[in-house]
């Protein structure tokens, strides 16, 4: 019989032939039967998803499907990864099924939704265009794929926008270095508001300047006080008005 055969012999009668298609249809049987119930488990919701992803599992290991079935189950356990927010495990997933089917456009669609979450933009958009390769009129993919370059295009203008105040701010703590300033701690800030030193595009600093009067308890603010002025000047246009 070709239960006692050794892993790995070839069958020698018909019979073990016989046995061994048998039992390989019994398998496939179990495991799209696994697959079915897991389908019906995510249709009852959250609290079983968990159901669901042992039958995918269980139709998994059974390793009697052919790949283009297989990569299904795997596509379908990347959807309740994604369902239940285990990006990283649906993200493999999704890959896995990819992997064993490269026309899985559902595959596809759920790898760019975990790299989306997992702030994996590059690769997000890499798994939306390979997916419209194979479906281009496909509106899940078209959408994702906008959503993604949208949120690459703004996290790029955030970083750009970072980066532009970070070496604005290493230029005017080197422009205060280099002539010998000495800055402490902000004070009288509900008095000022917000404003910083500004080095211009000639590396002139300019000054936010706070005034105080404590003999009439009064101030005045200069938001720009250029480095080549004269206190003079702004002490007539106080004056002034």
């Amino acid at each position: 019989m070709a239960l006692w055969m050794e892993k790995g012999a070839e069958p020698q009668t018909e019979s073990e032939k016989a046995d061994l298609d048998a039992i390989a249809a019994l398998k496939e049987s179990a495991a799209i039967e696994l697959k079915e119930k897991g389908n019906e488990f995510v249709k009852k919701g959250k609290k079983h998803y968990s159901d669901a992803i042992d039958c995918y599992t269980r139709a998994i290991n059974n390793q009697a499907l052919s790949h283009p079935e297989t990569s299904i189950l795997y596509s379908n356990r990347a959807h309740v990864n994604l369902l239940l927010g285990n990006y990283r495990r649906a993200l493999t997933d999704a890959e896995e099924a990819i992997r064993l089917s490269k026309t899985n456009v559902k595959a596809f669609y759920r790898a760019a939704k975990a790299c989306l979450s997992l702030n994996l933009l590059a690769e997000s958009i890499s798994h939306c265009k390979n997916g419209l390769q194979i479906d281009p009129s496909n509106e899940g993919l078209e959408k994702l794929l906008g959503q993604v370059e949208s949120k690459k295009m703004e996290l790029e203008q955030r970083e750009a926008q970072v980066s532009k105040a970070l070496t604005e701010a290493k230029d005017i703590v080197s422009a205060i270095e280099k002539r010998g300033l000495k800055v402490g701690k902000p004070m009288y800030q509900e008095l000022t508001g917000s404003r910083k030193p500004v080095l211009d595009k000639n590396s002139i600093l300019h000054w936010p300047v706070l005034l105080l009067y404590p003999e009439v308890m009064s101030s005045d603010f200069i938001e720009d006080f250029c480095e080549t002025e004269m206190f003079s000047a702004h002490l007539d246009m106080i004056s002034f008005l």
